[in-house]
């Protein structure tokens, strides 16, 4: 089968940026070190976030969550015991959605794409056993409500809340466009980011709840231009409403953290982390006017790109995630998950976890490519491409805000048409085979002959239907009472623009109210049906004078 390539095809990077066959001096020349590279650690923090020495080697860490809090709780443990250096919790589509896992357009998929998280009995045994100040938690969860459940359930253990690490995923902007729709207007997404992101400055210091997510949103096909103007546009976005309610830069900007993705490019991904840690660091001091060098320096994750894994010869998969891999060592980022064999059919299974975990720990410790801070460095091609990915994503992030106020373009459907186009520009290459693809649509096998890891690949994982009885009886045995002020009270605060409404969902959280029934009060107060699908009564009754 013929790749559908031609030598022109060849000569550009996967986000279209054209090539030279060969780089000389003369490409990178004119440039002054200290100002446009610097040594890692040092601004921009092109080379590096931190000094060359410090520490080597990353956060090794595996998506997990499966089913209900007790089969995620034994999963933890098991990746634990097998060398993993933190956790990374993602909830399934009814917990990713704002509906508790009984909500009738949830029953059938309570589970299979995450765990199954709705309210504080659910935190408390997710980790049982899990010591939540000496393991990095990090959460693809609804924001304001993991930092309410793990805030009260340190509490609850004697845990200080300051001392915990870890992060949680925020989407104000593009969530209702390309990820898990919350059917919430986009004020209240924004209100909702930024008064977590402020509790998180005082309360938990340490814990990055200001983590931009573009993983989530470059899963449909948009490059890695794409990928960080929009990043970008987001960041720059819930940081303007922090410094409008008077925040100091420097009180949360410490703990901004990205979580990207990494597709099979391999040097466009390299320039593509250094462009983007001198972009944030220039943004940040010059633009914002940090004086925090930590405030500079962005910490970035990683989520090997699933759109890039396919369901045919799932066993090359593995080489990808290896490539992927191997791409952010040299690059260097602060931690990696490697998305493995299976992506395309289900969450990691077993072997999928030990597969990319071993994928990450033979990378570290046997390639030696973490000894040098950025081994790239220097290249005339990285360099070269490096400067070009920074001023696409600039221009491309002054064209966009210059079309005016973002809520709006939001709500006019500028994002989702970006999206859309993404992904038929993605399918449209893979069918002409201007993007190679080994197993779809080069060096494809007949379906009998493709039977490597298949039976893995493909084993099915049931819904866990019996959390709708669990939560009948939850129901049934929590103070009625206590839910419904806790409830009132929220409806109340959101009323109130003024307030944060962190302080309520925390007592809403401690009282046993569910994460559903608090959206769908939050929705109320925002003029919106509390159940989006219009298939539930409402969590309380409210006059239209309220």
């Amino acid at each position: 089968m013929s790749t559908g390539t031609s030598d022109q095809d060849a000569l550009q990077t996967e986000s279209r940026i054209p090539i030279q066959p060969l780089y000389r001096p003369a490409d990178v020349a004119g440039k002054e070190y200290e100002a446009v590279l610097g040594d890692p650690g040092a601004f921009p923090f092109t080379r590096g976030a931190r000094p060359a020495g410090t520490r080597r080697g990353w956060i090794h860490r595996e998506l997990s969550g499966e089913g209900d809090p007790r089969r995620s709780n034994e999963q933890f443990k098991y990746l634990l015991g097998l060398g993993q250096m933190g956790l990374d919790v993602i909830g399934d589509t009814a917990t990713m959605g704002l509906l508790d896992p009984d909500h009738p357009f949830a029953r059938h998929a309570v589970g299979t794409q995450g765990v199954s998280i709705c309210c504080l009995d659910d935190f408390r045994e997710l980790y049982r056993e899990i010591p939540l100040d000496r393991v990095s938690l990090s959460h693809s969860l609804p924001a304001i409500f993991t930092v309410a459940g793990l805030y009260a359930l340190a509490l609850e253990r004697g845990v200080s809340p300051a001392n915990m690490r870890g992060s949680v995923i925020q989407s104000p902007f593009f969530c209702e466009d390309c990820g898990y729709a919350v059917h919430m207007p986009f004020a209240l997404r924004l209100r909702l980011a930024a008064d977590a992101i402020e509790f998180s400055a005082r309360e938990m210091p340490k814990f990055h709840t200001f983590l931009e997510d573009t993983y989530y949103i470059s899963e449909n096909g948009i490059d890695a231009v794409e990928e960080m103007a929009l990043g970008f546009i987001e960041v720059r976005g819930l940081i303007r409403e922090l410094l409008a309610r008077g925040l100091d830069i420097d009180s949360f900007g410490p703990r901004i953290a990205i979580l990207v993705n990494c597709r099979m490019d391999f040097f466009e991904e390299v320039a593509k982390i250094r462009a983007t840690r001198r972009l944030f660091a220039r943004m940040m001091r010059d633009e914002f006017g940090a004086k925090d060098p930590r405030s500079w320096a962005v910490n970035i994750s990683v989520h090997t790109s699933g759109l890039s894994l396919t369901a045919q010869q799932p066993v090359n998969n593995i080489v990808r995630g290896a490539v992927q891999a191997l791409a952010m060592a040299c690059a260097g980022v602060q931690a990696l998950e490697v998305s493995t064999f299976d992506e395309a059919f289900r969450t990691p299974s077993p072997e999928a976890h030990i597969v990319g975990l071993r994928t990450q720990q033979v990378v570290e410790l046997e390639s030696r490519v973490t000894q040098v801070a950025d081994p790239m460095g220097g290249s005339y091609y990285v360099e070269s491409l490096t400067d070009e990915i920074e001023s696409r994503i600039s221009e491309m992030i002054g064209r966009i805000e210059g079309m005016g106020d973002m809520a709006k373009l939001a709500d006019s459907g500028f994002f989702r048409r970006m999206f859309d186009e993404a992904t038929e520009r993605h399918s449209r290459a893979l069918i002409d085979g201007t993007l190679p693809k080994v197993g779809v649509n080069v060096h494809a096998v007949a379906d009998e002959e493709d039977t490597l890891l298949r039976e893995v690949a493909e084993r099915k994982f049931e819904p866990s239907r019996e959390r709708i009885e669990w939560m009948a009886a939850y129901r049934a045995g929590r103070d009625a009472r206590a839910v419904e002020q806790a409830l009132r009270g929220l409806y109340e605060a959101a009323l109130d623009t003024s307030q944060s409404l962190m302080p309520a969902v925390i007592a809403g959280t401690r009282a046993g109210a569910t994460n559903g029934e608090m959206a769908g009060v939050l929705r109320m107060a925002y003029g919106r049906p509390a159940d989006p699908f219009g298939v539930l009564s409402d969590p309380i009754a409210v006059t239209a004078s309220a």
